[in-house]
């Protein structure tokens, strides 16, 4: 990830208007902010969430809230509680979705 030359930021997030990414199940509601190449979010997953793609996008991922369960299409599975990120390279063989059972909030850099 290249940070582009910008200003300094403050975000306030309750400003931004979310959109809805439906999932396979439950959807998801982004708020986000594009710099450049870069896209900061504040993601909410609603209870019973399932993404209905896999991801091949490299994100730094940090859970606020709730338990996000994150499969690898290898089949390696992680469960990641509030205070717990992943790191994940646009390269490889790390394919991934999420899914949460109770619902979580999360804060994206991608």
């Amino acid at each position: 990830m290249k940070i582009p030359d910008i200003p300094f930021t403050v975000t306030d997030w309750q400003q931004l208007e979310p959109t809805a990414h439906p999932g396979e199940s439950g959807v998801a509601h982004w708020r986000s902010l594009q710099i450049g190449d870069v896209r900061v979010r504040m993601v909410e997953y609603s209870p019973g969430y399932l993404a209905d793609h896999w991801c091949d996008r490299g994100h730094v991922l940090l859970v606020l809230e709730g338990e996000l369960d994150t499969e690898l299409s290898d089949g390696r599975r992680f469960t990641l509680r509030p205070g717990t990120s992943y790191q994940v390279s646009d390269f490889g063989d790390a394919a991934h979705r999420s899914s949460t059972a109770a619902g979580a909030r999360l804060f994206i850099v991608d």
